[in-house]
């Protein structure tokens, strides 16, 4: 071989090395209230979603992914820590997460990257003063509401006072990720940010266009639901057509926003390695759902409550699409990531495992199982226990149409948990194991009620197989209540010695 020819193969390869090395960029999309089903993919009846649909057909697809709670703060805070919601008493909307925790805007940014969050916060007040807001928790910058946000959102960039952006919310987030990323291009840096969608929750609205992509539905859906009202912020009864309408709109202009993304990703030769993933944050709400083909509905841990879409694309690593039968979830995120960037996992109890293997096709079997406990505050607050956070730092300040407790905005809490035992382990709880997953509701008098399904034959909930296997369903209930041992112990705060780095 010539000396030219081989320097000139040398150089090649080099750069393909220097190319395959360079850190991902990392980009963590999630809807609001957004369930499973709700995805022309997974077969909606109505909904249209082409671009998470192209997304499907081109990456790799979560047939199971799971939310960690059915609620949205909870699971907001599985998604930032890697860890049960419960364990930081991040229990409810409106409760916030505490200081201490670790995220992944920490461990991103302790990898070089410039980090971001845009829209839905929900796990404190986002302004300057809150020990909880984006920037005390890892990012370095950031516009973002305290809760849930529509047409025309009132934002806080930085911590600053709300100011309104004109425009469809999901537009308007996602032309401020664009802006993020070409001055982390413009930098030279690889670039992490977290954009949280204010959509589909309620109140909806919905754009022209989008509003006439579903005019049929009115006349479809009659029944009456409750929703909250753009005019007055309290709860009204409306025909679920009417209702149906706007919130698929909503979808919509989601999904378009996020194929903007994609376009400029592309554009800008970014899209190669951009790690981007979208999922939901819970099952579809009551008001929305159609009850197929899974039960339950947000608020619940049956299916229908905590499986939402599961999307990720990255074509430098995932080189042809794939669709995944592994049971992933939001507390999955953090263990990735830092597999990922080579970064040390916090040291203090997790709840999710590294996806790496399934982003390989490596693997399609979950070696832990996946929890889900609606922790039951009673008990909690009848103690009239001390705040982990000073009740005025917990304030929010960004406009919400939805009235809090007769306030337009929302604030948060977070307690100091007294001594708990076994008896504290009430509340809506789950557990899938492998196939199978047992469900645990408590009850008036009387032991609680449990039910098993073989979650393969039966994804649907519908046939109660407890009374054929008693023995599995004890197996699972021990290996629950070991789980939520091991959450009462991080609840008190004993994971947060040493101090985070």
């Amino acid at each position: 071989m010539k000396l030219a020819t081989f320097l000139a193969i040398t150089l090649v390869l080099g750069a393909v090395d220097t190319l395959v090395a360079a850190p991902p960029n990392i980009i963590l999309m999630m809807g609001d209230d957004h369930g499973w089903e709700e995805t022309g993919y997974n077969g909606h009846p109505h909904v249209k979603t082409p671009v998470l649909d192209e997304m499907a057909a081109t990456g790799l697809r979560f047939d199971r992914f799971y939310a960690g709670h059915p609620n949205c703060s909870p699971t907001r805070a599985s998604f930032l820590t890697g860890r049960h919601p419960n364990r930081m008493g991040t229990f409810a909307p409106g409760w916030s997460f505490r200081p201490e925790e670790i995220t992944i805007g920490h461990v991103l940014r302790n990898a070089g990257y410039r980090t971001a969050h845009f829209g839905k916060w929900h796990v404190g007040p986002v302004n300057a003063a809150s020990p909880t807001n984006p920037g005390a928790m890892g990012f370095e910058e950031w516009l973002s509401h305290d809760n849930f946000f529509e047409m025309n959102p009132s934002l806080s960039r930085n911590g600053g006072p709300p100011e309104v952006h004109p425009g469809e919310s999901s537009d308007v987030v996602i032309r401020e990720t664009i802006k993020f990323i070409d001055h982390s291009r413009a930098a030279d840096k690889p670039f992490f940010t977290i954009v949280w969608f204010g959509s589909p929750h309620e109140p909806y609205s919905g754009l022209p266009q989008d509003l006439a992509l579903y005019d049929d539905l009115p006349g479809k859906y009659s029944k009456p639901v409750k929703v909250t009202s753009n005019e007055t912020g309290g709860q009204v009864s409306r025909p679920q057509g009417e209702v149906l309408r706007e919130r698929y709109a909503e979808i919509t202009a989601m999904d378009r926003a996020i194929g903007n993304l994609r376009k400029h990703l592309a554009a800008t030769g970014l899209r190669d390695n951009t790690l981007l993933f979208y999922c939901g944050d819970n099952g579809t709400s009551d008001d929305s759902a159609l009850r197929v083909p899974h039960r339950g509905v947000k608020s619940q841990v049956y299916e229908g409550g905590v499986l939402v879409p599961g999307l990720i694309e990255w074509p430098a690593r995932i080189r042809a699409p794939r669709v995944s039968k592994f049971r992933a979830s939001t507390s999955d995120l953090l263990p990735t990531l830092c597999a990922l960037t080579g970064q040390p996992l916090p040291g203090r109890v997790l709840d999710g495992v590294d996806l790496t293997p399934v982003l390989d096709g490596k693997s399609e079997s979950r070696n832990a199982p996946l929890c889900f406990w609606m922790f039951d505050t009673t008990r909690l607050m009848s103690s009239k226990p001390e705040p982990w956070i000073d009740p005025a730092l917990q304030k929010g300040t960004t406009p919400l149409v939805k009235l809090m407790g007769g306030k337009p905005t929302r604030d948060f809490t977070n307690f100091r948990s007294p001594p708990l035992t076994e008896a504290d382990d009430i509340g809506p709880r789950a557990i899938i194991d492998g196939q199978y997953k047992l469900v645990i509701h408590d009850r008036m008098a009387g032991s609680p009620k449990r039910e098993l399904f073989d979650l393969e034959a039966d994804p649907g909930e519908q046939a109660d197989v407890f009374t054929q296997r008693p023995d599995l369903a004890e197996q699972l209930a021990s290996k629950l209540e070991a789980w939520q041992k091991s959450v009462r112990s991080s609840l008190t705060g004993a994971d947060y010695a040493p101090a985070r780095p």
